[in-house]
Formats: C-alpha cells, sequence, structure tokens
C-alpha cells in the first residue's frame, strides 16, 4: 500500500479506539476510511480485528457498568441477524458491498439525527419494548455481519432507553465484544483473515490502543453536543463517498 493509504488506516484506527471508550460515532468514519482504501470485503475483515481490540480494552475499563438485563434482551436476536450477514457477504460483489456499507450508514445516520430531533420521552416506551429488542439486536447481527456497522443500531436503542452515559459505554462495549467474538470465525470461514489482515493488524493495533487510552480521558470531561453533530455529518459524507465511488 502507498504511505497515504497507510496514514489513512492508521488515522481510522485511533478513531476506533476513541469510539469503542468515548465518542461511538467515529466508528462510521472508521469504517467508510477502511472501505475506501482496501477492497471491501478485505475492509470488513481487516477492521474487525482491531474493533476486538477496542472492545477488551473498553469492556475492562467499563466492566461495572454493563445493563446486563438490556443485553439479555438483544444476544438472542443477534446470531440469525449474523447468518444473513454472511449469507448476504457470500453471494455479493466488492461494488455492492461498498455500496451497501454507505447505505447502512447513511441509514444510521439518519436514524440517529431522527432521534436527537424528536423527544427522548416519545421513543422510550417504544425502545424498552420486546419488539425493540428483536429488532435491534437482528439488525445489529446483520449491519456488524456486513459493515461492522452495528453501533448506530445500539447507539438508537440505547438513547431511546435513556441510559447515563457510563451505563450506555459499559452496556456497548460488553455486547460489541461478544457479537465481534463471534464473527471472527465466521469471517475466517468467509476467508477474509488472511496472513496480510494479520500482520496489517499487528501493525495498527498500538494505534487502537492509543486512541482508547484518549477516549478513557476525554469522556469525563468533553462536552460532546457540537463535537457529536460533526460526527454525525462526516459519516454523513463518508458514506456518500462509498455510495457514488
Amino acid at each position: 500500500m502507498t504511505v497515504t493509504a497507510w496514514v489513512l488506516l492508521g488515522v481510522a484506527a485511533l478513531l476506533i479506539g476513541l469510539a469503542k471508550t468515548a465518542l461511538g460515532g467515529l466508528g462510521s468514519i472508521a469504517i467508510a476510511i477502511f472501505a475506501t482504501v482496501l477492497p471491501a470485503k478485505e475492509s470488513t475483515g481487516a477492521i474487525l480485528l482491531l474493533l476486538v481490540v477496542g472492545d477488551v480494552v473498553a469492556a475492562w475499563h467499563y466492566r461495572g457498568d454493563a445493563d446486563r438485563a438490556l443485553l439479555r434482551r438483544l444476544i438472542p436476536t443477534v446470531v440469525p441477524g449474523l447468518l444473513l450477514g454472511v449469507a448476504f457477504l457470500a453471494v455479493v460483489d466488492d461494488v455492492v458491498l461498498r455500496r451497501s456499507i454507505g447505505g447502512l450508514l447513511l441509514a444510521m445516520a439518519a436514524l440517529q439525527l431522527w432521534l436527537k430531533v424528536r423527544a427522548p420521552s416519545s421513543t422510550s416506551a417504544v425502545a424498552s419494548s420486546r419488539a425493540a429488542g428483536v429488532v435491534t439486536g437482528a439488525a445489529s447481527g446483520f449491519a456488524t455481519m456486513t459493515a461492522n456497522a452495528a453501533g448506530p443500531v445500539m447507539t438508537l436503542y440505547l438513547v431511546a432507553q435513556g441510559v447515563d452515559k457510563r451505563r450506555f459505554l459499559g452496556t456497548g462495549a460488553l455486547f460489541y465484544l461478544g457479537v465481534n467474538l463471534c464473527k471472527v470465525p465466521l469471517s475466517a470461514g468467509l476467508g477474509l483473515l488472511g496472513g496480510d489482515t494479520v500482520v496489517r493488524t499487528a501493525l495498527l493495533a498500538p494505534l487502537v490502543l492509543l486512541g482508547t487510552w484518549a477516549g478513557v480521558h476525554l469522556v469525563r470531561r468533553l462536552s460532546q453536543t457540537r463535537f457529536e453533530q460533526a460526527v454525525l455529518a462526516a459519516t454523513v459524507v463518508s458514506a456518500v463517498a462509498l455510495v457514488v465511488r
């Protein structure tokens, strides 16, 4: 790869770390960068291993904050979503997958924007229902298997639940760690975790760790309102670039 490509992947690795311990919206930008620099299918395996690195750190740091009751609603329906994602990856070509990733990110950005402009009290009752847990679990499984994009789905669900910041981060960290570990053998079976991907992960992993360290320190003191708006805008721009590329 070119120096520019490595720099972009390094930035994406930092963003993955920050997303895992502080600002989840940054994950969508990292996904878009990987899918732009690498072939779309290869990018899903390459970013998966880096996500696991960040998940381990986040799950350990927020280990006492996870809401296991919420997780029990989601986990049973994640597996069907994962399997549907495996079937989708097995039949689509690289162009379709790249545009699908872009479309998913656009849809997730639109959902997050809708949630921000809508009163939380009007969505909390829907979000707490069993149906919402089923839909969120299945959608997360499919989105994460095809595009590593479960984050926006979970954000929609957890924000609508009205959870506080640490409970939000702790629940998401444990959920993503479990789901991404389940994806490793599925991705290996699809041939997405070759030797080059493992080497690339080893080279970029320190940047993920640096990002998680920075995120842990930022989350305690950083006002997120305007920054989240910028992240949402960047996600939309990145998604459009993937769709039209």
